[in-house]
C-alpha cells in the first residue's frame, strides 16, 4: 500500500473513499466497497454476528508492529522515525482497476482537532489505520495535511484543486453526512454536484444502521467504556484492539504469582473502560497466547509518557522476558469492572477466579 502526505507524490489517476474513518468500522468499509468492491462481499459476512471471532495472523501482526514503529512513536522505539511512503507494510496490493488506484483520502489532523486545539484519542491511531486499510485491500492511502490553506478553501476549490487537478479523481465515494470545505459549507450533496461538472461520478453511501441506530465511532466508544464488547466488535467487524511496548511497572503481579506484562500504548489510542478483561494476546511467542488484561488507575505508573491509566495483561500458562517487546492484544470479554480489595489475599483470589472466566471465553471465542 502507499502512503502518502503529498498530492505531488500520490499515485494517480484514483478512485477515492472520502472521509476521517477513525475505527474502519462496517460503516466506513460500506463507503470503501464503493470503490472496492472485493469488500461488498467480505462486508455482508462480516454484519452477521458470530461467537467466534477471526485469529490474527503472525504476518499480520509483524506488519501492524512494524508500522507503530515506523509511524513516529518515538517512546515505543529506540528508531528514528520514517517517513510515512516508507512505512513498512506487508501488504502490497494491485489497485482492483488497473487503471485507477482504490484510494481513502482523509485529514490529518482531524479537522475537529485542529479547530479545537484538543486531541481526540482515536480508536485508529495512524499506524493501526494503515494496517486496516491494508488488510481491506485498498491500495493508496492520502493523508491531507489539514491547515489553514486547505481550511480556507470553499467546497468547490476544495473538490477542483485537491480532487481533480491534484489526485486525478475519477469516481469518489463518501458517507451521506460529509460535510467538507471552509466553516463545513458543503455537504454530500454538494460534492456530487461539483464532481458532476467535472464529469466524476460521485456515490452517496446512506448511513449503515444497526439495531435501530447508526454505526458510528462515537457508538463504538460508548460500547468499549461500559464494556459491552459484543457490541464493539460486531460494529467494528473484529475485535477491538490495543498495541503497547512492555515496560516495567511496580511488579506487584509477580508476588502475587499472576506477572503482568506493562503495556505502554501511543498516547493518542482510546483505552476502553476500567476492569477486567480476558484477551489474546499477540507477540509473545508464534502462535496467540490466552490472557487476562486491567485497565485501570494506577498513580505511580500514571505518568509514563502521559499515559494515563496502566494496561497490564497477565498471560495465561507462560512464563518470559517481555521488556521491550511490542505486544498486540484483542479484547474478547469483559469479566468485571475495577474494584478495590481490603487485603492482597482477596486481590489474588479475585485474579484467580478472573483467569477461570477469562479461559472459558476465549474457549468459546475459538470454538
Amino acid at each position: 500500500m502507499w502512503i502518502t502526505s503529498s498530492l505531488k507524490a500520490a499515485k494517480t489517476p484514483v478512485n477515492i473513499a472520502l472521509g476521517n474513518f477513525d475505527g474502519v468500522h462496517l460503516g466506513h468499509q460500506r463507503v470503501m466497497a464503493e470503490i472496492l468492491p472485493s469488500l461488498q462481499t467480505a462486508q455482508t459476512v462480516k454484519t452477521t454476528p458470530t461467537a467466534a471471532s477471526p485469529m490474527l495472523t503472525s504476518a499480520s501482526i509483524a506488519a501492524l508492529h512494524r508500522g507503530v514503529i515506523a509511524s513516529g512513536y518515538s517512546h515505543l522505539s529506540d528508531h528514528e522515525p520514517l517517513a510515512a511512503a516508507d512505512l513498512p507494510i506487508e501488504f502490497s496490493l494491485n489497485p482492483t482497476d488497473p487503471q485507477n488506484y482504490a484510494t481513502v483520502v482523509t485529514f490529518l489532523p482531524h479537522p475537529q482537532e485542529y479547530f479545537s486545539g484538543i486531541s481526540r484519542p482515536l480508536l485508529t491511531p495512524i499506524a493501526e489505520k494503515i494496517w486496516q486499510l491494508a488488510q481491506l485491500g485498498i491500495a493508496q492511502l492520502v493523508m491531507l495535511p489539514f491547515n489553514r490553506a486547505l481550511a480556507e478553501l470553499n467546497p468547490e476549490a476544495f473538490v477542483k484543486q485537491i480532487l481533480i487537478e491534484g489526485l486525478q479523481v475519477q469516481r469518489i465515494s463518501v458517507g451521506n453526512d460529509f460535510r467538507f470545505g471552509k466553516g463545513r459549507g458543503g455537504d454530500a450533496e454538494a460534492l456530487q454536484a461539483i464532481a458532476a461538472t467535472c464529469g466524476v461520478p460521485v456515490t452517496r453511501v446512506p448511513l449503515l444502521h444497526e439495531k435501530g441506530d447508526r454505526i458510528s465511532s462515537s457508538r463504538i466508544r460508548a460500547a468499549l467504556q461500559t464494556g459491552e464488547l459484543a457490541e464493539a466488535t460486531h460494529l467494528l467487524g473484529r475485535p477491538y484492539t490495543l498495541t503497547g511496548r512492555v515496560v516495567k511497572g511496580q511488579q506487584l503481579g509477580r508476588t502475587l504469582g499472576f506477572p503482568t506484562a506493562n503495556l505502554q500504548v501511543p498516547i493518542d489510542k482510546y483505552l476502553p473502560g476500567r476492569g477486567v478483561y480476558s484477551v489474546w494476546v499477540y507477540g509473545a511467542a508464534a502462535q496467540p497466547l490466552r490472557g487476562v488484561m486491567n485497565i485501570g488507575d494506577r498513580p505511580t505508573v500514571n505518568q509514563v509518557n502521559g499515559q494515563t491509566l496502566s494496561v497490564e495483561v497477565h498471560i495465561l500458562d507462560w512464563a518470559g522476558d517481555l521488556y521491550g517487546q511490542l505486544l498486540t492484544v484483542s479484547l474478547e470479554g469483559f469479566v468485571r469492572p475495577e474494584q478495590k480489595f481490603d487485603s492482597l489475599a482477596q486481590l489474588k483470589a479475585q485474579i484467580a477466579a478472573d483467569c477461570q472466566v477469562a479461559i472459558a471465553t476465549l474457549s468459546q471465542s475459538i470454538s
